[in-house]
């Protein structure tokens, strides 16, 4: 099974599978201090007034909402995710060039975490992937997802890969 960034529904765009394609979400709401400019934000909101639904360069892709618990300051924190599956196995990774995402740590640290599916809220587990249980899930995603594998190629470390099992509706 092959993942890759769909931007089906908009004018003159391809499937994006290069993880530096200018038309790429990550590529494009950056702000002065090369940061995401409230990005999640926005996202977040039109998630939950849409029953998981939004528009834009996600318009017609999956998406979650994962809060974490920080792993210093002990508050919530809600990322909006692509979820990727390995059959019936959700995970997640980053594009993040130079640092693994908070999110990546706050899992690390506390497992426990929500996760907002459409239009439901589950517990769930989040699980980083390490030692040899990583290498074995990375082999399979480097053959299977190539904007991942991309990715991989552009960075010098490992890509952080986290399994995500539901627990049950909140």
């Amino acid at each position: 099974m092959s993942e890759t960034y769909s931007t089906a529904g908009q004018p003159d765009k391809t499937d994006i599978t290069d993880y530096n394609d200018p038309d790429a979400p990550w590529n494009q709401a950056w702000d002065e201090q090369g940061s995401i400019a409230n990005w999640n934000d926005d996202v977040i909101k039109e998630f939950r007034e849409n029953s998981g639904k939004v528009g834009g360069a996600y318009a017609d892709g999956d998406l979650i909402l994962l809060t974490t618990t920080g792993a210093k300051s002990g508050k919530r924190h809600t990322t909006p995710l692509g979820p990727l599956y390995r059959d019936d196995t959700m995970y997640v990774s980053s594009f993040i060039e130079d640092k693994y995402p908070a999110w990546w740590y706050n899992i690390k640290a506390n497992q426990q975490v929500t996760i907002e599916l459409r239009d439901k809220t589950y517990r769930a587990t989040g699980k980083v992937l390490e030692g040899a249980d990583y290498d074995e899930f990375a082999r399979w995603v480097l053959a299977n997802n190539p904007l991942l594998a991309d990715f991989q190629s552009k960075i010098d470390r490992p890509m952080p890969l986290v399994v995500l099992t539901l627990n049950g509706e909140v």
